[in-house]
């Protein structure tokens, strides 16, 4: 019979509560109640609450890719850039309220002008569609690009009932079915693969979403106030990301008094060689959040790395756990693992069936 894989399900912050099993180091404290309504799904499940008493304005607290100034006319300046790069162009925009309308002699030169809220966008990654899913605010995305890995019931009945379309992959845009849904921003991620340039000719808004450059997971979830903008979402967004963060630093503060952390090390090998992330990234801050000791923990890169069996090895042959994220056409289990490079089995996070999946 095959063993099947351990399934995280939540966030990989749960390995501090999940593995360790151990008590809050910490006792939780009641806020008071407020008068809040509720925001909800197509389904009528509640995604989250607004409090009266949350800030209409956008201030980034932890995310360092964005910058937000109010104008007294209502408009917003939104300044987006990559912060880990000092050669990196700055795109500012614009974003005028339709109440604002007549006001856009207030929009500095350079500031590409924007109504909001939008109506209609294009979404380029899972990351940026998600800021909408969770804004309950699917009824925006009138386009995405691959449906491989998409399994939000909403997004997909809006595809088989043509209200999101399919634009193709990047570097193979279809630009006739991007004018066909006429969207009036298209959200992309300028480091990637690209062929932006043929879309640049549709005179559509290019706005670049960074949230997967940041560096910390509470600076990429905080992102979602940056859709909140264009959506007219303000003060939603600021609710949800409120309760983001109240989550997070709760666990976070329940591992802060573990003395003797567990290794943790991620990736496999891929022809040849075996492709993780750098001590510096999202990922390995995450695993420092959660209690955990990152394999590469001294390692000064934030972006991916690429190493050699015996590196791995040496640094990882006695870790507890092992994450994994990949594509697997059909049930996963250690065996299959085992199938990919026999090597594998020599891991205890493999004998002692530690690997997240």
């Amino acid at each position: 019979m095959k063993r099947k894989m351990k399934f995280s399900v939540a966030m990989a912050l749960a390995f501090g509560l999940v593995m360790l099993s151990m008590s809050a180091c910490g006792g939780k404290k009641q806020g008071a109640s407020v008068a809040a309504r509720t925001v909800t799904d197509a389904q009528g499940s509640v995604l989250y609450e607004v409090p009266d008493t949350t800030p209409l304005r956008i201030e980034p607290r932890y995310a360092q890719g964005y910058r937000v100034k109010y104008l007294p006319s209502g408009i917003r300046l939104v300044d987006v850039r990559d912060a880990s790069s000092e050669r990196a162009r700055t795109y500012r925009f614009a974003l005028v309220p339709d109440s604002a309308a007549s006001q856009t002699a207030d929009v500095p030169e350079g500031y590409v002008s924007i109504s909001i809220p939008i109506r209609s966008c294009v979404c380029m990654t899972s990351l940026q569609l998600s800021n909408f899913i969770h804004l309950g605010a699917t009824d925006l995305v009138s386009g995405v690009t691959s449906t491989r890995h998409l399994f939000n019931e909403e997004m997909n009945r809006r595809l088989r009932e043509g209200l999101t379309a399919k634009i193709g992959i990047e570097g193979n845009f279809d630009n006739e079915v991007i004018m066909a849904m006429n969207p009036e921003v298209i959200f992309i991620s300028p480091f990637k693969r690209g062929g932006y340039e043929t879309m640049e000719q549709t005179g559509i808004p290019l706005v670049p979403h960074l949230g997967y450059k940041e560096m910390t997971p509470l600076g990429q979830a905080e992102w979602v106030k940056f859709i909140g903008l264009f959506a007219g979402m303000e003060r939603e967004a600021n609710a949800l990301f409120a309760g983001i963060e109240q989550r997070y630093l709760a666990l976070k503060q329940r591992v802060e008094c573990i003395t003797a952390k567990p290794v943790v090390f991620s990736g496999e090998m891929r022809g040849g060689n075996w492709y993780a992330v750098g001590g510096e990234s999202f990922l390995a801050q995450l695993f420092r959040d959660a209690g955990a000791d990152y394999f590469l923990k001294d390692n000064h890169e934030s972006g991916g790395v690429t190493l050699d069996y015996e590196t791995v090895y040496e640094r990882a042959a006695d870790a507890r756990f092992w994450r994994i994220v990949n594509s697997y056409d059909g049930q996963y289990s250690y065996e299959a693992l085992r199938a990919s490079d026999a090597r594998y089995a020599d891991f205890r996070a493999f004998r002692d069936r530690g690997v997240i999946y």
